[in-house]
């Protein structure tokens, strides 16, 4: 007798695979696994892709994305020199996936003059374009393995959830072995690892291909290189002849210049205009390091209107004009090192705490857009002083000082400096760490810019206001019954020049 076996054709099996995928669907685990891979994994992907390096124009760009958040459509970001990020209106993106270009310090190079040759900028912006449209694909590609990465994964979890939640309900039965549920569940999460890739990839390559739409929409509105990375302002130029005889200088605000103590005996230039004391940085650093130190801070100095361009001081009936500092900078020969004092008032540092002071919160998103505002303003301002300090004559050393806080952690509310005047509420303690994260949000924009162009960074560790305890050489800061609250005193004037004399280069200081 012959017996014959049927041997089932692989297409008849499709019909079962299939029905088994969309059972498997309708299953909660197999939801849940879905909802994590496009939910958590598709931003995991995103924040964790690292950026492309790109020269473009002859400058170091970086091509990514930036950070997801919850907006249905945003714009692409610009991050000058690592510093807080500016949006790019031109590339708006439906979706999270939103491209980020980061510019590396300018490069003065061939490659950049030929962007600006009126006879060789169009072509050359065109290879731009498509040098960037490159980087973000090779992006891309390397985002979807991670996609894939992470749906893998997520499903290994939940299977083993699966199969160990199966255990915990078999228990009571003896000849249940982990190898026999595997068995039995084998086949289920490998349905559910096919679905997890699969619905990962469609959701990415939606996502793909709406980042490419709204980017090449953007770019196609780009005429000239300034379309696509901004503008900046001219450099300044020096001012009146050389000056010689300083192996340092000081640049900044009234932090720097010491507003509060003696004046300077013999009083030159701006040094009255500016308020510039005889116990100021500069001259506490001219004690600690060999050569004279030339002091070019004044109150009230912003990047735009003190450090590279000029600044008004005096009163209304005998206004004085401080020419810009770096200008001032550029006259001087034979420097070593360069100390920048900057920041507070770009961002309206005394706005804030005097806000603070004066309402019972002052954490609202109207003071939050105005401060992010502000430091947008400021990052731009920033990247330009830089590169122009970059450009000195005789590449003096750059040290770029951070800001200190005003208040310890812990303050205690009952603080004279803390409580405030009578008609004020002032400052509890989630308004001074309010503060402090804001200082520690321009602090990082000073130092990244710093470490960009391969800069120094002094960090003065002051005894703040309302700090416990003393040390018996007293305070180090302005409390609030003097003019000039929150200024260092002739104390904390010593202790960030010792600061600073520490990080001096011994072979050019």
């Amino acid at each position: 007798m012959v017996v014959t076996r049927e041997r089932a054709h692989p297409r008849a099996a499709r019909p079962g695979r299939t029905r088994a995928l969309v059972r498997e669907l309708r299953t909660w685990p197999t939801l849940l696994l879905l909802a994590i891979c496009v939910l958590a994994g598709i931003p995991l992907t995103i924040a964790l892709t690292p950026d492309q390096d790109l020269q473009i124009l002859g400058q170091h760009i970086a091509v990514g994305a930036r950070a997801p958040d919850l907006s249905v459509e945003g714009p692409a970001r610009l991050v000058q020199i690592g510093n807080t990020q500016l949006d790019i209106p031109r590339l708006q993106v439906v979706g999270p996936l939103r491209p980020q270009i980061v510019m590396g310090p300018v490069q003065r190079n061939d490659a950049a003059a030929k962007a600006l040759d009126p006879a060789r900028s169009s072509e050359a912006t065109g290879q731009a374009v498509d040098q960037l449209r490159t980087g973000f694909v090779n992006w891309y590609l390397l985002g979807t393995l991670g996609v894939v990465g992470t749906a893998l994964a997520a499903a290994a979890l939940v299977g083993c959830l699966r199969v160990l939640g199966i255990l915990r309900r078999e228990k009571a039965s003896e000849h249940v072995t982990v190898a026999d549920v595997w068995h039995r569940c084998s086949g289920t999460i490998g349905r559910m690892a096919l679905l997890a890739v699969t619905v990962s990839l469609v959701a990415w390559g939606a996502c793909g291909a709406l980042a490419y739409t709204g980017t090449m929409r953007g770019l196609a509105q780009v005429r000239s290189l300034s379309d696509l990375v901004g503008g900046t302002k001219v450099t300044p130029a020096p001012v009146g002849p050389a000056v010689f005889g300083f192996e340092g200088a000081v640049i900044g605000d009234s932090r720097a210049a010491r507003v509060g103590g003696p004046p300077v005996a013999n009083p030159q230039g701006d040094d009255v205009a500016c308020q510039r004391s005889a116990d100021s940085l500069a001259a506490e650093l001219a004690t600690m390091v060999p050569g004279a130190v030339r002091n070019l801070a004044c109150p009230s100095a912003t990047i735009a209107q003190g450090l590279r361009g000029p600044q008004q001081r005096g009163s209304a009936d005998d206004p004085v004009q401080v020419p810009a500092q770096v200008a001032l900078l550029k006259q001087m020969q034979g420097l070593k090192f360069v100390v920048v004092a900057i920041g507070p008032n770009d961002v309206g540092w005394s706005d804030l705490i005097r806000y603070c002071y004066g309402v019972p919160t002052c954490d609202d998103n109207l003071t939050r857009g105005e401060f992010d505002y502000r430091m947008g303003a400021f990052d731009q301002d920033y990247a330009a002083l830089l590169a122009d300090l970059a450009e000195l004559p005789d590449k003096p050393q750059v040290i770029v000082m951070t800001s200190y806080d005003a208040f310890p952690p812990n303050t205690d509310p009952a603080c004279p400096d803390a409580r405030g005047p009578a008609y004020a509420v002032g400052l509890t303690q989630d308004k001074i760490d309010l503060l402090t994260d804001r200082n520690d949000q321009l602090n990082a924009v000073l130092r990244t810019g710093a470490q960009k162009y391969g800069f120094t960074v002094a960090e003065p560790q002051l005894r703040l206001l309302c700090s416990p305890g003393s040390d018996g050489m007293g305070p180090d800061l302005q409390g609030l019954a003097t003019p000039f609250a929150f200024h260092p005193t002739a104390i904390g004037s010593l202790r960030m020049a010792a600061t600073v004399a520490r990080v001096v280069d011994p072979e050019d200081g």
